[in-house]
């Protein structure tokens, strides 16, 4: 079945408003022909007669039309503009849901570019290529007319219009490749180009600034080349319109005066046919100016179709009773985002409420793919993640939220206060702010900087250390004291003053019966915990209560004769886990 296409929806939503566009258009068209008529009432009567009173009456009507369609114009204009903030407002949110989305599948760097495309699409149904599109159709009447005055002068006009349609086709034709190649070469360079600021430090330290903007000239170069080549030819065929714009209006003229010294037409018609030709290939020539416009805009459209296809509307899951935090993990298997390699593969374990969980592992085993499962931030390839018996998949995610704290391994704070960061931007409660900041440590911390927990902050945090970042995401992950905390290495940028706070937090969370579940290579953090789970290679090697996990790890370790198999894994998992109490290093 054909998925539904949701920017044509949003659309016809709106189509009464799009319908009064066409009729205020149809209005203003008509009016057009005020011009002509008026040039025709005066050279082939004014003159003839002398009569002064017609001239005057026949100026002032045509002025109340001109004001008449002045105020339909501004009227029309407005429409328009609602219509853009009516299509902006019944995508946005989704739009925004759907790059949320696909950030989430294919890891962290993803485009802002939907964003991007969704203004592009409003600003091209607020702009005069849509007045464009609303007036071409409206020419035929103005070429009837110039039937009317004399079928020479109308083939003629006819004969302009097609030779622009067939520009306006030929330069559609030559450069629309060109400009979708350089449409996505300028993502490109613009993504890979935000990468190296967001970098600058590492850039800068490693003098690396010469050969990443080497690399970004040289596709920014690309896409300047067919940019450039597509505009000279869209130039080409600019001018040429232009030129038959102009030569058609002086041979309207010409073939006008010879009908006219022949007695076929009057000398009215000679001049109001040549407004009329002019008529007749302006929206032409509007949609001929508005081109690249256009198909931008249509490229937009494709990207932002295809992504809403991708990444279709979440389901809003049933409200669940809140949980205890109870954690069953089944079967779970997951690929790393963006990837198709799997990272984790069969793993199983359950906690009960107040348990504490320890995650140890090399690097690249699945840690940290595991973490963002157990939160909801990633969807599994197979199993289940169960809190309280219920898949978080059935969750409504607004809802499931305030039960979860998530402390990822790269802490991103947003730009705005302190409070509102802790208290992940939902109305401040102010004892509770501080009462996550006091059980992550972090309370004085915030009281020593300028304006305290107003101190406001930059986009990811800008102005904080790395251990201030930290422990002020702790103090979020902590916020509202969760049923289930996931902290992926939570020490990793402390000083010592930060680790011992961080534990004592743990300590605290204990003793609130909270669920916590913690990804660490240090052995202060194997202290309290309740369960280990070992992975290697994506997959379980060891789970169970932590001491005898321990032991088991420190009987591994001992060189042997008999364990010669277990002495080939034994070092690695040592040095990966670091020393292990009572083992050796």
């Amino acid at each position: 079945m054909q998925p539904s296409n949701e920017i044509l929806a949003a659309l016809a939503i709106c189509r009464r408003g799009f319908l009064s566009v066409g009729a205020f258009s149809a209005v203003i068209n008509l009016l057009m022909l005020a011009p002509a008529l008026y040039m025709l009432q005066v050279y082939d009567r004014v003159l003839a007669s002398g009569n002064q009173m017609t001239l005057a009456m026949l100026t002032l009507m045509v002025l109340g039309l001109y004001v008449f369609m002045g105020g339909l114009e501004w009227v029309r204009s407005l429409v328009v503009i609602r219509l853009g903030a009516q299509i902006d407002q019944r995508l946005g949110a989704r739009v925004y849901d759907a790059t949320f989305d696909a950030s989430l599948r294919v890891g962290r760097g993803s485009s802002a570019q939907p964003l991007n495309d969704l203004t592009s699409l409003r600003q091209f149904a607020t702009g005069n290529a849509l007045f464009a599109l609303f007036d071409a159709p409206w020419f035929p009447l103005y070429l009837a007319v110039l039937f009317l005055f004399h079928p020479w002068l109308g083939w003629l006009a006819l004969g302009g219009a097609v030779l622009l349609l067939a520009l306006t086709w030929g330069n559609q034709w030559l450069t629309r490749a060109a400009l979708a190649e350089a449409g996505q070469l300028a993502i490109q360079s613009t993504q890979a180009a935000s990468a190296h600021l967001r970098n600058a430090e590492a850039t800068e330290a490693m003098g690396m600034l010469a050969r990443l903007r080497q690399r970004w000239q040289a596709e920014h170069g690309r896409f300047l080349h067919l940019q450039n080549r597509a505009s000279e030819q869209g130039a080409g065929f600019a001018a040429a319109s232009k030129g038959v714009r102009l030569a058609l209006q002086s041979l309207m003229l010409g073939l006008g005066a010879l009908l006219a010294v022949e007695g076929q037409i009057t000398p009215g018609m000679m001049i109001a046919g040549s407004i009329l030709a002019g008529r007749v290939l302006s929206p032409l020539d509007q949609l001929i100016g508005a081109w690249k416009q256009w198909s931008g805009a249509q490229q937009a459209y494709q990207r932002l179709r295809d992504l809403l296809r991708a990444q279709p509307p979440r389901a809003s899951g049933m409200r669940l009773p809140a949980p205890r935090g109870e954690l069953r993990v089944e079967q779970l298997s997951a690929c790393a985002p963006g990837s198709r390699t799997p990272v984790l593969a069969g793993v199983s374990f359950a906690l009960e409420p107040g348990q504490r969980l320890v995650v140890l592992g090399p690097s690249g085993c699945g840690k940290s793919s595991l973490a963002r499962l157990l939160v909801a931030a990633q969807a599994p390839l197979s199993g289940k993640v169960r809190l309280d018996g219920a898949d978080l998949q059935q969750w409504d995610k607004s809802v499931l939220g305030p039960y979860l704290g998530y402390l990822p391994q790269d802490v991103q704070l947003f730009a705005g206060s302190i409070a509102e960061n802790i208290a992940r931007f939902a109305e401040v409660e102010a004892d509770k702010v501080v009462a996550a900041a006091q059980m992550a440590g972090v309370h004085e911390l915030i009281l020593r900087l300028p304006q305290g927990y107003d101190t406001r902050l930059g986009e990811g945090g800008a102005g904080l250390s790395g251990g201030q970042k930290q422990r002020i995401g702790l103090a979020r992950a902590v916020y509202g004291l969760p049923a289930l905390i996931v902290l992926d290495e939570p020490d990793a940028n402390l000083d010592e003053a930060g680790e011992q706070a961080l534990l004592a937090a743990l300590d605290r969370l204990r003793e609130q019966g909270r669920t916590l579940v913690l990804v660490s290579h240090r052995p202060a953090l194997l202290k309290g915990a309740d369960q280990l789970l070992v992975l290697r290679g994506g997959q379980m090697q060891a789970f169970g209560p932590a001491a005898r996990v321990l032991q088991d790890l420190q009987q591994a370790a001992r060189p042997t004769p008999q364990s010669a198999p277990v002495r080939r894994v034994a070092p690695t998992l040592s040095m990966s886990y670091g020393a292990v109490p009572g083992g050796q290093q």
